[in-house]
């Protein structure tokens, strides 16, 4: 499959077998780490840098020539989820190459384990329409409320008022970046213009409540 640059797609993977991948904050903070550090047309020694600046500082380094925008993500225990456009030919397959093998390889050594980590090559869906942007940046980041419902899909916009705040804080989308607008790892910028003004949790819902139906008939999730 070909990834145009200026393009859009959902980039998803999950735990082969269906085993969790995230399972402690460092795990999660060192994926976010490479979703910065590896998005670079440069050679870096992402290890060394993290151990250098630590996990949270190092997402202030200057990374030069990204090969892709990240319009948002989000990480579940089971499953990551991006938004994103390739800046350049082939950035996007070369991004997510560097990305899962980074991980594999640092949740392997941590756990002393081997072998394969996701469930075959990452997942991509072409993001075309305006109704499907609007799923799936609303999805990644009110999918966190999995964690208190499994059955978040099917809320009303009332019913999100009781997991509204743990959405809002959870650490691992870029939802905060977008409330806080102090963006690291999306670029906003180059992604359709409505979404940069979604900054709150309540924007979001709106998203998922005029989006939802579409976007689940079009089998846009994992």
């Amino acid at each position: 499959m070909q990834f145009p640059v200026g393009a859009y797609f959902h980039v998803s993977n999950r735990g082969v077998d269906k085993k969790i991948i995230f399972s402690e904050p460092t795990d999660y903070k060192r994926f976010i780490a490479y979703l910065f550090l590896l998005n670079t047309q440069e050679k870096l020694r992402a290890t060394d840098l993290i151990e250098r600046h630590g996990l949270d500082d190092v997402l202030t380094y200057p990374i030069k020539k990204p090969l892709v925008a990240i319009g948002a993500y989000s990480l579940v225990p089971h499953a990551f989820h991006a938004y994103m456009t390739p800046l350049v030919k082939g950035g996007l397959s070369k991004f997510m190459q560097r990305l899962q093998t980074a991980y594999t390889m640092f949740f392997n050594e941590q756990r002393g384990r081997s072998g394969v980590l996701f469930q075959g090559a990452f997942k991509v869906k072409n993001i075309a329409r305006e109704i499907e942007t609007k799923f799936i940046f609303s999805y990644m980041h009110l999918c966190a409320a999995t964690l208190i419902d499994p059955d978040w899909v099917s809320m009303d916009a009332r019913d999100f008022l009781r997991v509204r705040d743990d959405v809002s804080t959870y650490p691992y989308s870029s939802l905060h970046e977008y409330i806080s607008k102090r963006h690291a790892i999306t670029d906003p910028s180059k992604f359709p213009t409505f979404i940069a003004g979604a900054r709150s949790v309540d924007d979001q819902i709106s998203f998922w409540m005029r989006s939802r139906d579409e976007g689940m008939a079009s089998g846009f999730i994992l």
